[in-house]
């Protein structure tokens, strides 16, 4: 049967229109393709390319596409980090550090301290630049490492200058709460330094320092204490064995201004100066 002119018109226009969108569809896809490659983003499944397009480099989006992985597992891994510790600091009261006492809470910060110590009795003074201090990060969300490089101590006016020991600590919290839940803190510590200074700088043996620290906020007061111990891995008969005791006490004023008073005292047990102590 012949069809009519009508419908013949009707089919040619049918078929036209199909294949100009079919020819439309694959050129708008290739333009996709080609624009994520350009950004060195990964290509979307529907990209379906010849791996023999002259069009597309196939190494360089190989390695564009690797170097992009590498950024986001790099970035992946900061993230992570920085999560654990804000979830540490959230699970924990926000003390004013000390300056003299180990803070008791864990925190991630460097930290640079001096000092300078006179000594009325025989006329010299000390400055010490450092005082243990450095690196403190937060690896897990109940432990905070801290190393800290050895101190430079000056000497006036016959003692030689030069650097300390090298000092770490670990810290550990067992139990806490934030403000309004409790607001408290227990953790164990264990500190240490290792002889790389020569005295007078530096002691010339290693000790270990295990610490308890505990710490109250009591309305605008803040309590933290620790107590702990010196105990040389050598030279006991020349260093002794040291009890240290740390208290600070603090008081909060519209949450911007911190007064604090500290007391800390030090009792000896043999060695050149068994039984005798000190306070500051």
């Amino acid at each position: 049967m012949l069809m009519k002119p009508a419908i013949k018109r009707i089919l040619a226009s049918t078929i036209i229109l199909l294949t100009f969108s079919r020819l439309l569809s694959a050129q708008e896809a290739s333009l996709h393709c080609r624009a994520v490659l350009s950004d060195s983003e990964p290509p979307s499944a529907a990209c379906d390319r010849s791996e023999n397009d002259p069009d597309v480099d196939n190494g360089a989006v190989t390695q564009s596409l690797a170097s992009q992985t590498t950024k986001n597992s790099d970035g992946d891994w900061v993230q992570k980090w920085m999560r654990k510790v804000d979830e540490a600091r959230a699970n924990q009261p926000h003390f004013v550090s000390p300056i003299v006492t180990t803070h008791v809470t864990l925190v991630q910060q460097y930290r640079y301290d001096m000092s300078w110590q006179q000594d009325p009795a025989g006329g010299s003074s000390t400055a010490n630049y450092g005082t243990s201090r450095g690196l403190e990060i937060i690896p897990t969300t109940r432990l905070e490492v801290g190393i800290f490089p050895p101190s430079y101590l000056t000497h006036q006016p016959s003692l030689p200058d030069g650097f300390g020991d090298l000092s770490f600590q670990v810290k550990y919290r067992a139990f806490s709460a934030t403000e309004g839940r409790g607001d408290y803190f227990v953790g164990f510590f264990l500190g240490g330094s290792l002889p790389t200074g020569s005295p007078p700088n530096g002691i010339g043996h290693a000790i270990l320092s295990p610490t308890l620290a505990v710490a109250k906020g009591i309305g605008h007061w803040d309590i933290q204490m620790t107590v702990g111990a010196n105990l040389p891995a050598s030279g006991t008969n020349l260093l002794g064995r040291a009890i240290i005791f740390n208290t600070a006490v603090d008081y909060k004023i519209k949450g911007r201004i911190w007064p604090m008073l500290e007391q800390n005292s030090e009792f000896w047990s043999s060695g050149t100066l068994d039984g005798k102590n000190k306070s500051s």
